[in-house]
């Protein structure tokens, strides 16, 4: 019973030092990601090209809502970034929120315009 206690609270403290030294490491979003968005509007998959400069974001959308480029900023493992589009005639503000899962993975959420909420994931291109 000792033995299952100690190997439980070992795995417990790598957990948490992973955990750690992931949230430590330096975050890096330069680069192509590909996205998978779905909202109450319906699904798409942009691509977003990526340039971190610190805690500065800039880049440029590219989907079904046509190209913009963007802007944004980094604090920690969370990020946000929002660019405007003109559809039909119609200004769209659209912002995207989220968090880095890993190196090569974003999971959060986006607003268009008011018009339509989702969710994002997106996977880092080679």
């Amino acid at each position: 019973m000792k033995y299952v206690t100690r190997l439980s609270a070992l795995a417990a403290a790598i957990a948490m030092l992973s955990a750690v030294v992931f949230a430590q490491a330096k975050v890096d979003l330069n680069g192509k990601w590909a996205f998978t968005v779905e909202t109450s509007a319906g699904g798409g998959t942009p691509n977003i090209m990526l340039k971190q400069d610190g805690e500065k974001l800039t880049g440029h959308y590219s989907g079904q809502l046509g190209e913009a480029d963007l802007a944004g900023s980094v604090k920690g493992q969370e990020f946000a970034f929002s660019f405007s589009v003109e559809v039909q005639g119609t200004k769209l503000n659209c912002t995207y929120t989220g968090n880095i899962q890993s190196r090569d993975s974003l999971k959060g959420t986006l607003n268009i315009a008011g018009l339509a909420d989702g969710t994002f994931t997106a996977k880092r291109e080679p």
